[in-house]
């Protein structure tokens, strides 16, 4: 297939606050369905703890804009486009990443003296995803579009896991998704040594590592061959993950962040807030491929090739 996926290796950590339910509390299959970002607007709400994430869709500008302007022009200028924003969680985020997505179209359809195309914008994250907040924010939105589109560009959300088919075969022609794809479906099977720790850390056994590792080679190629599906050809996908330079996945600067979580829990243990149990069952569904291990997962899957690959490290990140 001619789809091109460009990749964004990202060496930082989430900013937002997470709420996942405890992998002993439910089936590991549903554990998608249980973590989702803090919605509404107030104080601990992603929507006013993600301007990492908004940095990041920053520096991420360029290579939207250029395959936006490619995939138009492979495609002989359309009447009608849509994209879809994979991940897109609750607040203004998806906004900025959707509105530089359309204004690049309407852009490149009058330079070319063309009236813009209709523009099908679909917000996707998991079922609990707070989508009130974020269509709240849907006017102001509509009343900074170029006055070309308004009227010609829908926006709609599509709840459910970017980890299943969300569209119909070949109907997607650009995909984006921002600081989401290290997320996995499930808490990776046999974690049982992994008691004292919410992640990878060292030392740890051999195993746990290669659990994690397995769990995002399986969840990484599910979600290229469901993108497969859904995108025509000669379409294109933009892809922003938290990655890490480092080749040792047991190095210190790959897990530190969420060490604190792990040193956290077992102080709540210690005062006796927390059953021991309960922290002994608990690891996140997340991980942080390396370059190789993600190039390698693309390459090994088949239905994309990889058109630009970049590593924004942890320096070049604004501070908050």
């Amino acid at each position: 297939m001619s789809q091109r996926v460009p990749n964004y290796h990202i060496d930082d950590t989430p900013a937002a606050t997470v709420h996942p339910t405890k992998a002993a509390d439910i089936p590991t299959d549903f554990i998608m369905s249980v973590i989702s970002m803090k919605g509404g607007d107030g104080k601990h709400s992603y929507a006013n703890n993600s301007e990492a994430q908004k940095n990041i869709n920053a520096l991420a500008k360029l290579a939207v804009v250029e395959n936006v302007k490619e995939v138009i022009v492979k495609l002989g200028f359309p009447g009608y486009i849509k994209v879809a924003d994979l991940g897109c969680s609750s607040g203004e985020n998806t906004f900025v990443a959707t509105s530089e997505i359309v204004n690049t179209i309407v852009e490149s359809y009058q330079q070319k003296g063309q009236n813009p195309p209709e523009i099908d914008c679909c917000l996707n994250d998991l079922p609990d995803n707070d989508f009130n907040t974020t269509f709240k924010l849907l006017p102001s939105f509509h009343e900074k579009l170029q006055l070309d589109v308004k009227g010609k560009c829908f926006v709609s959300g599509v709840p459910g896991s970017f980890y299943s088919r969300l569209f119909p075969s070949k109907s997607l022609h650009f995909v984006h998704s921002s600081f989401s794809l290290h997320w996995l479906s499930k808490v990776p099977d046999g974690l049982e040594e992994n008691k004292t720790n919410v992640y990878l850390r060292s030392p740890c056994p051999p195993n746990v590592y290669e659990s994690y590792l397995t769990q995002f080679k399986n969840d990484f190629s599910l979600f290229l061959r469901m993108r497969a599906e859904e995108t025509m050809p000669n379409g294109r996908m933009v892809l922003t993950l938290v990655g890490r330079k480092a080749l040792n996945p047991l190095s210190k600067d790959c897990f530190q962040n969420w060490s604190l979580i792990s040193y956290s829990l077992l102080d709540l243990v210690s005062e006796g807030l927390v059953k021991e149990s309960d922290v002994g069952s608990f690891n996140l569904p997340f991980y942080n491929p390396d370059e190789n291990e993600l190039s390698e997962v693309i390459e090994n899957e088949g239905s994309f090739k990889i058109n630009n690959f970049e590593t924004l490290f942890g320096s070049n990140i604004p501070s908050s």
